[in-house]
C-alpha cells in the first residue's frame, strides 16, 4: 500500500474528468504529475504540482487548473480539505481513517511493507569495494563496502535481480610489489635482518604470510634470485590477502556474489574483444594527445597512441587504450572488465568507487555507452573518505596495517551494526567524521542508539501488555479497533508510516541508501515523541490498563512502527535490537 501512489492514481483520474468537462485541454502528458509531502508539513499531509506541470501545455493559468482539480478533488471521502497556494501548488489533508488504514497493512506484510516491482527483475551489477589485494581494509573501503552492501539490498527489495561484485586487481605492479614484501617477511621468518625500501609494504599483516611461506618452502627460497620465487608468491601472497579481504568483509556482514580476477583478462583475448568491438564501431584510432591544458610538462613528447574515441560518447577529451609501446594502458583492462559485464546480460551497471576516482567517472561511462550502443546506463557512485576521531582527537595509526586504521580495527571497537548504520549517515559524496565517543553514546544525537533504542521500546512495551493480558498476536492486532488514534501526534506517526513506500521507491531510483537511514531516524523521532507526549497526557500511553481494547489499537500503531524499524535496518544491514544493553 503506497497512499503517496494511490493519491497520485486519484490526482490523474480527476484530471481527465477536467478534460471530459472540456475545462482542460486533451493531448496533456501527465507524466511529471507528483504527489509528495509539503516542504512544511503544516500546509497538509500531500502536494500535487499538477497544475504547474500542465500549464503551459494547457495555455492556462495554474491557480485556474489548481482550483478547478480542488473541486474534484474535495469530492472524494479520502480528502478532507485542497487548497491552492502559492502560483498553483495544491496542498491536500487526508481524511485520519486514510491514514489509520495504513496500520493493518503493514501487519500483514510484515516485513515486506514497501516492498515493490519498481526493478521489474532487471538484472543489476553493483561492483564495489574492489580494493587493491596488498593489504587488509581501510576505513576508506569501509565507507564503500557500507554504501555498496546497503544499495545493494535496497536494490533486491525494489524488485532488481541483483548481483555484488568485487573487482580483484592483480593484474598490476602493485602485486608483485606485495611479492617483494611477502618475500622480505619469508626472510625475517627464517631469521634475516631486513628492512623495507620506500615502495613496499611494511605492515605487521604480511608477518603470517610470511611465515606460511617458510612453512611451505622451509629455506629453499632463501638467496635465490627474484626469477625463480616472484610468479608463486605473487599468486600465494594474492591468494592470502584474499582471504583476509573476504574474513574482514564477514566481519561487516558483507558476502559477495562475484568474485571476479583483473588477470583473467590479461592473455585471455578478452581485453582485445573489448576494443575490437569498440573499433567495430568506428571508435578507435592512433593519434596524438595535446599536452594537458595549461602546462606542458618539460619531459613531454607527442607519441603516437591507440585511443577511445570517448568524446563522442560526452568525455571531456579521447583516451589512451595502448601505449606508443605497444602495452595496454590501465584503462584497456577497466574497458574489458565492464565489456564483460555487458556480456553477461546485466541491464544496469553501478560502480562504488573512492572519491579519487572521479576523472574516472566520464570515461567509463563513455567506455559503456559505446559498448552497450547506449542501452546499458552506467552509475558511478563515488564515496569520500572518513575522518575518525577519538577524544576529541583525529584518529589515524594502526600499527598492524603500518600507515592506516583497518576496517576490522573500526569493527572490533564498535561492531558492524554501529559502523554501518553510521557510515550510512551522511550521503556517499558528502564527508563523514566518525567519532567513536559520539557512536557509541546514548544519548538523542547518536543515530544508531535512538533508532535502536525507538525498537527496543516498543519490544519492552509489547512485553508488558502481554503481562497484562492484552493479545499482542498478528491476528488481534489486524483487528484492532484504531478509532481512538486521533491525537495529531499519534497521527504524525501513522504518517510517518505512510510515508515509507514512496521513501524506499525514491530510495532505489536514485541510488542513494543513506535516505534509508535519514527516515529511520525520523520514523524513530515521531514515537519518542509521543512516548515523551504520554508523559503529560496519560490517554497518549500505550497501555492503557483499564481500556484494553484502546491498549490494543495503539499496540497495533507502534508494532507496525516497529516492523518497519526492522524492515529498515535490514536493509542497512543492521540487526535490530530487542533491548538495549
Amino acid at each position: 500500500m503506497n497512499l503517496f501512489t494511490e493519491i497520485r492514481t486519484l490526482v490523474l483520474e480527476k484530471l481527465t474528468d477536467l478534460q471530459g468537462d472540456g475545462l482542460l485541454p486533451g493531448g496533456l502528458e501527465f507524466t511529471n504529475v507528483a504527489v509528495e509531502p509539503p516542504r512544511d508539513p503544516l500546509h497538509g499531509d500531500m502536494a500535487t504540482n499538477a497544475a504547474m506541470v500542465l500549464a503551459k501545455a494547457a495555455k492556462m493559468k495554474p491557480r485556474d487548473i489548481a482550483g478547478a482539480l480542488a473541486e474534484k478533488l474535495a469530492a472524494d471521502p479520502r480528502i478532507t480539505s485542497a487548497d491552492v497556494a502559492g502560483p498553483g501548488f495544491l496542498n491536500l489533508r487526508l481524511a485520519p481513517d486514510s491514514w489509520r488504514a495504513i496500520i493493518p497493512v503493514v501487519l500483514a506484510a510484515g516485513a515486506d511493507f514497501g516492498r515493490s516491482n519498481m526493478g521489474a527483475g532487471r538484472k543489476v551489477n553493483v561492483e564495489y569495494v574492489s580494493a587493491n589485494p596488498t593489504g587488509p581494509l581501510h576505513v576508506g573501503h569501509t565507507r564503500g563496502a557500507v554504501f555498496g552492501d546497503a544499495l545493494a539490498s535496497l536494490l533486491d527489495f525494489a524488485g532488481y535481480e541483483v548481483t555484488r561484485e568485487y573487482y580483484i586487481n592483480d593484474g598490476g605492479a602493485q602485486v608483485d610489489v606485495l611479492a617483494r614484501s611477502v618475500y622480505l617477511r619469508y626472510l625475517q621468518a627464517n631469521g634475516q635482518d631486513v628492512e623495507f625500501p620506500d615502495g613496499t609494504y611494511p605492515g605487521d599483516y604480511l608477518v603470517a604470510v610470511g611465515e606460511a611461506v617458510k612453512a611451505k618452502h622451509g629455506d629453499a627460497l632463501v638467496g635465490k634470485p627474484e626469477s625463480d620465487w616472484l610468479a608463486e608468491l605473487r599468486e600465494f601472497s594474492t591468494q592470502a590477502m584474499m582471504d583476509m579481504i573476504r574474513a574482514d568483509l564477514a566481519a561487516l556482514g558483507i558476502k559477495m556474489d562475484v568474485f571476479f580476477s583483473e588477470k583473467s583478462l590479461y592473455g585471455t583475448g578478452r581485453i582485445e574483444a573489448a576494443l575490437k568491438a569498440l573499433d567495430d564501431r568506428g571508435l578507435i584510432y592512433e593519434g596524438v594527445l595535446e599536452p594537458p591544458k595549461g602546462k606542458k610538462p618539460d619531459d613531454w613528447q607527442p607519441r603516437v597512441q591507440t585511443l577511445f574515441k570517448s568524446t563522442e560518447h560526452g568525455d571531456d577529451v579521447d583516451r589512451p587504450v595502448k601505449k606508443s609501446d605497444g602495452g595496454w594502458t590501465y584503462f584497456a583492462p577497466d574497458i574489458a572488465y565492464h565489456f564483460d559485464k555487458i556480456e553477461r546480460g546485466f541491464d544496469e551497471l553501478i560502480d562504488v568507487l573512492g572519491a579519487d576516482h572521479g576523472g574516472y567517472v566520464k570515461r567509463m561511462k563513455a567506455a559503456v555507452s559505446a559498448l552497450s550502443d547506449g542501452r546499458v546506463p552506467l552509475d558511478i557512485k563515488l564515496t569520500k573518505l572518513v575522518k575518525l576521531f577519538k577524544n576529541g582527537q583525529q584518529f589515524k595509526m594502526s600499527k598492524r596495517a603500518g600507515t592506516f586504521v583497518t576496517l576490522r580495527d573500526l569493527v572490533d571497537q564498535v561492531g558492524p551494526d554501529v559502523t554501518r548504520f553510521v557510515m550510512l549517515t551522511r550521503k556517499n559524496d558528502a564527508a563523514l567524521d566518525f567519532d567513536f565517543d559520539k557512536v557509541t553514546a546514548q544519548v538523542k544525537e547518536n543515530p544508531v542508539f535512538y533508532v535502536q533504542y525507538a525498537y527496543a521500546r516498543i519490544n519492552s512495551v509489547l512485553k508488558k501488555a502481554s503481562d497484562a493480558g492484552i493479545a499482542t498476536d498478528l491476528a488481534a492486532l489486524q483487528g484492532a479497533d484504531l478509532s481512538e488514534i486521533s491525537h495529531d501526534s499519534e497521527l504524525d506517526l501513522v504518517r510517518k508510516l505512510g510515508e515509507w513506500p514512496r521513501l524506499l521507491e525514491l530510495a532505489a531510483r536514485n541510488n542513494e541508501p543513506h535516505r534509508i537511514a535519514f527516515y529511520l531516524y525520523e520514523l524513530a523521532s515521531e514515537l519518542h515523541a509521543l512516548w515523551n507526549k504520554g508523559h503529560e497526557l496519560p490517554e497518549l500511553r500505550f497501555l492503557q490498563e483499564s481500556n484494553p481494547q484502546r491498549s490494543q489499537g495503539k499496540i497495533a500503531l507502534i508494532s507496525a512502527v516497529s516492523v518497519v524499524l526492522s524492515a529498515g535496518l535490514g536493509i542497512l544491514g543492521v540487526t535490530p535490537m530487542e533491548e538495549m544493553r
